[in-house]
């Protein structure tokens, strides 16, 4: 009976999320609709939207909302917090509870239903999450290796003038 009043409880929360995420997915795409229309704004928002430099746009780079990032946050991570949230209420009720243990065979196979697509849920995040750090890494190694040739040129420039300099000098002396 409590099993299933927290489980009852724990889909009454993510059918919440699920209904915030919505609206909020809903309403970015409203958002987006009403800039493409091109609203009408006042003369001094123009003025004030105008005056940003073009380079503060470019580290903010903008992306829609698609279908993928939908999915994820309509299936995949409510099923990943159920099943976890899942296992570790068997876990514990288990250690204190022995009707559960009696009916073990039933929750693990729940669990492991859950736990299949889950499992591979996790496993694709892990796999972008880990593309994501070898693009971060890349970069960083690429931006590192300009600031050193930056560095180089500027320390080469600077020898150059300085034996233009010198040079130069050394000309003026020789003519006097």
């Amino acid at each position: 009976m409590i099993l299933t009043d927290i489980l009852t409880i724990l889909a009454i929360i993510l059918a919440t999320s699920a209904i915030a995420l919505l609206s909020a997915v809903t309403l970015s795409m409203i958002q987006r609709m009403l800039s493409k229309l091109q609203l009408q704004l006042p003369k001094k928002v123009v003025k004030e939207i105008k005056k940003k430099r073009r380079t503060e746009n470019m580290s903010q780079a903008r992306e829609g909302v698609t279908f993928n990032d939908i999915f994820m946050f309509m299936i995949a991570v409510p099923l990943v917090l159920l099943w976890v949230g899942f296992a570790g209420f068997v876990i514990h009720t288990g250690l204190n509870n022995s009707a559960v243990l009696e009916n073990i065979e039933a929750y693990t196979t729940l669990i492991a239903i859950l736990g299949g697509p889950a499992l591979l849920i996790i496993k694709d995040a892990l796999d972008v999450w880990k593309q994501e750090q070898a693009e971060k890494t890349a970069f960083y190694q690429v931006k590192a290796q300009a600031v050193i040739d930056y560095n180089d040129t500027v320390l080469k420039q600077a020898q150059e003038i300085e034996t233009k300099a010198q040079e130069q000098e050394h000309k003026m002396e020789n003519k006097k």
